[in-house]
């Protein structure tokens, strides 16, 4: 199998790094280059990758003291040098990463920690990189990281949805209308409403299921983008680092541009449905609604207007899944390079663990507003009662009281409803006489044909909104 290009021990600066200060990491040079990096590079590129350390070092302890361990039970890495090296890896990893911050100047964190074994013992850091590149170290590292969030996203996703169902349960028969475009359309109760929310959130776990499942196939072990002539064996590292089976390909295993774009589709698309509930809730706990009320732990007070009480976790949720979108057009555009461009890998490494550490505490935070929040049951009965939502019901009635076809019930009924509003009659007022007179002026009937009708319409003058509840 060819070598894999730049993953050999000569990218390593023979001699180890320049002596510096006790406690400081020195810039080490390649054979390649003799200087070191511009401080333009260091301040853009350098720290943006250094502020990474801290997603992708847990991952990196894994996957080197996995590597580690696979070329030395290959016969490839001599035992005496492979036993320093998992030691100083060892140790590494009891390092806290306050006390070890990545310097911008080496870049990525797989830098820094070679860097950091160099300073102890070089001759042992010499052989990180053998039969491995630093992009399959750090990929690795990043599969590690998403496997992870995906695993608290899913179980935040669990949580939030248990609640909903459990708030649905308590409000079975809280009546109440629904409303479209804002405006009340069919009579509901609130659990049927949030029932609403729930499936979603059962697709989408079905959607984070899926992704996890391709996240955790390990790209471990296939060198550079072209494999490696190492006789590493991919299947055990793999178990080492808990994968449950192999990206085949060298090259796909490396670059996979889809991959973030996979994650944040699915988080987008479940922190849209909160948004939508949050959305809702937002207008319902207003005061010209007043159909809610939240937790004062999850509002906010204003620093000039002393009455309010502002839903700051409903604006937050909305906020979040809003960026989100942005993220997720960004892992788009990142993906639109020719192949084997770092483009798609560098941002992603943070930003993607960084979505879902955020999409986790927000949807969170979204069920801790559903546990915390209360209901007006007394109003939203009272708008279902007072309003015309029951409008389409009746219709539906008509139909099969009368023998109208819908269509010409549907006129009847949307005419009654507009002599009522002008003429100040309620929806619990109206009555088969105003019914007639509505079918009146939308058909021209015989006399009998209309007897009848006003004989059947009488069987619905006792009807509420809640006799119309599907």
């Amino acid at each position: 199998m060819a070598s894999g290009s730049g993953s050999g021990s000569g990218r390593i600066a023979a001699g180890g790094p320049t002596p510096t200060r006790p406690g400081t990491i020195s810039v080490r040079r390649s054979g390649r280059l003799l200087e070191g990096p511009g401080a333009e590079l260091v301040a853009s590129a350098g720290r943006l990758e250094a502020a990474d350390a801290p997603i992708l070092d847990p991952g990196l302890n894994a996957a080197d003291i996995g590597h580690a361990i696979v070329l030395l039970e290959a016969g490839v890495l001599p035992r005496e040098i492979g036993s320093r090296l998992v030691r100083e890896l060892l140790a590494l990893r009891q390092v806290p990463l306050t006390a070890r911050p990545a310097d911008p100047r080496l870049g990525d964190a797989f830098a820094n920690r070679e860097a950091w074994l160099a300073e102890r013992d070089a001759e042992a850091a010499g052989w990180l990189c053998a039969g491995r590149a630093r992009r399959e170290g750090t990929t690795t590292a990043y599969h590690i990281a998403v496997r992870d969030r995906l695993l608290a996203f899913a179980e935040a996703l669990i949580g939030t949805g248990s609640t909903l169902v459990g708030l649905a349960e308590s409000h079975i028969q809280t009546l109440m209308p629904d409303y479209t475009y804002l405006q009340q359309a069919q009579p509901t109760t609130l659990g049927h409403y949030l029932l609403g929310f729930a499936y979603p959130v059962l697709r989408d776990l079905d959607r984070v299921g899926a992704c996890y499942g391709r996240t955790n196939m390990s790209p471990a072990g296939v060198g550079g983008v072209n494999g490696t002539r190492w006789p590493i064996d991919r299947d055990r590292l793999a178990a080492l680092l808990g994968f449950d089976g192999l990206t085949t390909h060298a090259r796909d295993a490396m670059w996979q541009a889809d991959q973030p774009l996979e994650v944040m589709s699915v988080v987008t698309a479940a922190l849209l449905n909160l948004d939508r509930l949050a959305e809702d809730l937002q207008v319902w706990v207003t005061s010209e609604f007043d159909l809610i009320e939240l937790s004062e732990r999850h509002v906010r007070g204003s620093m000039v207007m002393p009455q309010k009480k502002n839903p700051y976790a409903l604006a937050f949720v909305r906020g979040v899944a809003s960026s989100t979108i942005g993220r997720l057009a960004g892992a788009a555009t990142l993906g639109r390079t020719p192949s084997g461009q770092m483009d798609n890998r560098i941002f992603a490494y943070g930003e993607v663990p960084r979505a879902l550490d955020l999409a986790t505490e927000t949807t969170r935070l979204m069920g801790a507003v559903l546990g915390g929040l209360t209901v007006n049951r007394e109003l939203m009965a009272r708008r279902a009662h007072e309003g015309w939502a029951q409008a389409t019901d009746l219709a539906e009635a008509v139909v099969v009281e009368t023998g109208l076809d819908y269509r010409a019930a549907h006129r009847v009924v949307g005419r009654a409803v507009r002599l009522a509003k002008e003429r100040g009659v309620s929806p619990a007022a109206l009555s088969p006489a105003l019914l007639d007179e509505a079918r009146r002026t939308c058909h021209r009937h015989p006399d009998a044909r209309s007897v009848r009708f006003l004989d059947q319409l009488s069987r619905l003058r006792a009807s509420s909104p809640a006799a119309y509840l599907p």
